[in-house]
């Protein structure tokens, strides 16, 4: 998939207001596929949501209502190999892998499937802490059927629903519905697409409410612990410390004074 040269329209928009940061594919015409620049400009935005003191939440979404991501650029690899540029292996060569750089974004952060979400697509979304899909939409691993791999998803997939129907999309690289995709915990939350901007809105902003440090603690602890000992997972004491800052101290005396909490993420 390749679309005319546009040098005045970013691949992603990087947006950050009012806490959240807001993180749009912008390449409709390709159902917002992954290419080279994509890849960079995402690595970019999370890499700088995930220290930036201004963001407490992290929005990804795609532009259109076709498709959150089709996942990686085809007709773009295919002409690098006809241009004899060797094709990236995952996890390998000087930039960090696009997926990890989602995971390890330590703030909550929240894909918005505004249609389908294939390939590199569904591993970008399964990358973030929770999904919330349009009714119209479908997840799918096609790579069975393109002679690919599917790193990150072949890993990530398994743990997080059951191994059986896990295998099954990986094998049979055949899409899955939205409401098959929320029976299964694949994703949080179905809507229909016209409230879908202002469920994830609010979903976004109903987690301000809550301390900053906190979510950021809980972060650290479940990625950082995901297949660790429990006991070890209890004593890794990762991410900043909620029981010592000063939110803690704020969140305690608004409850004895009846009213909302004034974080300041310290």
């Amino acid at each position: 998939m390749s679309e005319p040269n546009d040098t005045n329209r970013p691949a992603v928009r990087y947006e950050i207001r009012d806490r959240v940061a807001y993180v749009t594919l912008d390449r409709p015409a390709v159902l917002n596929a992954i290419n080279q620049e994509v890849r960079k400009s995402l690595i970019d935005s999370f890499s700088d949501a995930s220290v930036n003191p201004d963001v407490w939440v992290v929005m990804i979404t795609g532009t259109g209502d076709k498709a959150f991501c089709a996942g990686n650029d085809l007709k773009a690899n295919n002409q690098d190999r006809q241009a004899g540029r060797r094709h990236t292996v995952p996890m390998t060569g000087p930039e960090k892998n696009v997926f990890e750089t989602v995971l390890e974004t330590y703030k909550p952060t929240i894909a918005v499937l505004n249609g389908l979400a294939y390939g590199g697509g569904l591993e970008l979304a399964l990358s973030c802490d929770i999904r919330i899909a349009a009714d119209h939409a479908r997840l799918c691993l096609p790579e069975a059927k393109r002679g690919m791999g599917a790193n990150f998803g072949s890993v990530v997939l398994p743990r997080m629903i059951p191994r059986g129907v896990a295998m099954q999309m990986l094998y049979t690289a055949e899409p899955i519905t939205a409401q098959e995709a929320l029976h299964w915990g694949l994703v949080n939350k179905v809507v229909p697409l016209a409230e879908l901007k202002d469920a994830a809105e609010k979903f976004a902003r109903s987690l301000l409410k809550n301390a900053p440090l906190t979510l950021q603690r809980y972060k650290h602890m479940s990625i950082k612990g995901w297949e660790l000992p429990v006991q070890t997972a209890l004593r890794l004491d990762t991410g900043p410390n909620p029981y010592l800052s000063e939110d803690r101290a704020e969140g305690v005396r608004a409850f004895v004074e009846k009213r909302e909490p004034r974080w300041k993420a310290q």
